[in-house]
C-alpha cells in the first residue's frame, strides 16, 4: 500500500483523536510504514529546518499508537530470551553499525553508518547518527535525536563533564 506523508500525517492523527480505529487496517498499516521509515532513517520524529528543530508530533503518535497493535511476543537470540512487543533491530553488518553483545536497539531506530553500539540501549523512534558511539549502559530514549560524532556516555560525574555535554547537545 503507497501512502503520501500527508495521508500518513491524518490517518495518524484521526487514529490519535479515535483509538478505535486502531482496529483498521487502513490504520494499522500506516502505523507500520512510518515505524518502517523511522527505522529506515527516511523519518524523523524532529529535523533542523531552516535552523530551528522542529517536532513532528504525528510522527511521535505514530510511536506512541504503535505499541496497542502489536502483540506480545517472545524473541529467542542464542541464549537470551525477551517477552515483547517489540522487534528488535536486525542486519547491522549491512548498516555497518558495530554492536557488541548486550547491545539493544529497538525495530523504529535509526542508526546511521559507522555508529557504534557497546552494551546500551536505543529505543524506538530515536535517531542516532553516523559516527556516534553509544557508550557502555548508556540508554537512547524514545524519539530522542542524536547528532554525528557524539560520546553518548551513562554517566558524569563533574560539572567540566556536564558543561562538556550541554555544549555537544547544543550543537545539534
Amino acid at each position: 500500500m503507497i501512502f503520501a506523508y500527508m495521508d500518513l500525517e491524518n490517518i495518524i492523527n484521526e487514529a490519535w483523536s479515535n483509538r478505535d480505529l486502531l482496529k483498521n487496517e487502513l490504520t494499522v498499516n500506516a502505523i507500520e510504514k512510518v515505524i518502517t521509515k523511522l527505522d529506515a532513517g527516511k523519518l524523523r520524529v524532529a529535523e533542523k529546518i531552516n535552523n530551528k528543530w522542529e517536532t513532528h508530533q504525528w510522527i511521535k503518535k505514530a510511536v506512541v499508537l504503535y505499541f496497542p497493535i502489536r502483540k506480545m511476543e517472545t524473541i529467542e537470540v542464542g541464549p537470551l530470551e525477551f517477552h515483547d512487543k517489540m522487534k528488535l533491530k536486525s542486519n547491522y553488518a549491512s548498516k555497518g553499525v558495530r554492536v557488541v553483545p548486550h547491545a539493544i536497539a529497538r525495530f523504529g531506530s535509526y542508526l546511521a553508518k559507522n555508529v557504534i553500539m557497546m552494551p546500551s540501549y536505543v529505543n524506538i523512534g530515536a535517531y542516532v547518527d553516523s559516527g556516534t558511539m553509544v557508550d557502555t549502559w548508556a540508554t537512547v530514549g524514545s524519539c530522542a535525536q542524536i547528532g554525528k560524532n557524539v560520546h553518548l556516555k551513562r554517566w558524569c560525574w563533574n560539572w567540566r563533564c556536564f558543561r562538556a555535554i550541554a555544549s555537544i547537545t547544543s550543537n545539534y
